[in-house]
């Protein structure tokens, strides 16, 4: 961090009454975020977001935050903002990540229960008052530019051979015809990075406000299917496939109307949209970025991707992916 960009926090913090805090570096995440613990004599804890621009961008963070807690869900309180040097000052919602209480505690159901009724909560919200000013539709564009960086980042990390431009066109175009299968299912505001690094339990709360979310800027207006599926073929850890079945169920007795054979096909698309996109992701943060230990996940991710290809509707998916990345190229370097 450079010195101007030191000086800035400072003058935030200082302006909020936080100039005298101590700080603490937090852990980070995959975007170019920073977070620290600001600590004041008097005991008063915060979270300071550190959100350089044009890299980041604050506003959607915010947005999403007071909308959430306008829905009965244990978002951070904003405390102060400054938009345009990309720096937030957040209610501290504590340590309790689902990460840290997963390696500590042996409550797996009672986490994965409290993060999917939080899911039903939202879904159950009418779309007018669930999706905010601003947010976006999950539309084919994004779609494809996020699988697209299986041959963008992905293969050239694997020292792959360059694929030819109608084998690159025919990958987007099997790609148009399966994403329409995902909305199947209704659509609602999905939080996009919703796995065991963004919940944290709230021991002093109760219900789903108990669930405390993080990592919501990228929010959108997509299948219903995605968040629960990014909850439970989490890249960072295996889930026993008992319990991943029975939070399908738990959350397909929440809505009758949804029958399990639109939700599977909605289900398989999204996750083989997610898990393609995870992994050229990774790849990007460890050639672009310098970050490797991202591609620890990578075996995770393969297995899970295979298995969702499995469902029909990918077939031609798989088929290509047999053709122009076989088993042998999905070994990380």
């Amino acid at each position: 961090m450079t010195d101007n960009r030191n000086e800035a926090i400072d003058t935030f913090l200082n302006a909020w009454g936080w100039g005298a805090a101590t700080r603490k570096p937090l852990a980070g995440d995959a975007s170019f975020r920073r977070y620290e613990r600001v600590s004041n004599d008097d005991g008063a804890q915060a979270v300071l977001m550190d959100a350089p621009p044009p890299k980041e961008d604050v506003r959607p963070f915010v947005i999403i935050a007071r909308h959430l807690a306008g829905l009965g869900l244990s978002a951070p309180r904003i405390l102060a903002v400054d938009e345009v040097e990309g720096f937030i000052l957040l209610e501290d919602l504590g340590d309790l990540t689902y990460t840290r209480l997963l390696a500590e505690n042996d409550i797996e159901r009672a986490l994965y229960e409290l993060a999917t009724d939080t899911l039903i909560h939202l879904h159950r919200v009418p779309n007018f008052d669930v999706i905010p000013d601003g947010v976006v539709n999950y539309g084919e564009e994004r779609l494809l530019e996020e699988v697209g960086r299986l041959n963008e980042w992905f293969l050239p990390m694997v020292n792959a051979p360059a694929l030819a431009a109608d084998v690159q066109k025919s990958y987007v175009d099997l790609w148009k015809k399966i994403l329409p299968a995902a909305w199947n299912t209704p659509s609602s505001l999905i939080l996009f990075d919703y796995h065991v690094d963004n919940l944290l339990l709230l021991p002093d709360k109760v219900g789903i406000q108990a669930c405390g979310l993080l990592d919501f800027q990228d929010a959108v207006c997509g299948p219903v299917t995605y968040d629960l599926m990014s909850l439970l073929e989490d890249a960072r850890r295996d889930i026993d496939p008992a319990l991943v079945s029975s939070m399908k169920a738990r959350y397909l007795a929440a809505f009758p109307s949804i029958t399990p054979e639109d939700f599977a096909t909605s289900w398989a698309v999204m996750a083989a949209q997610r898990h393609i996109r995870v992994i050229g992701t990774f790849a990007r943060l460890n050639v672009r970025d310098g970050k490797p230990h991202y591609l620890e996940h990578m075996p995770r991710l393969w297995r899970y991707l295979d298995a969702c290809l499995t469902h029909p509707v990918l077939s031609p998916l798989k088929d290509w992916l047999t053709t122009h990345v076989p088993d042998g190229l999905r070994v990380v370097p």
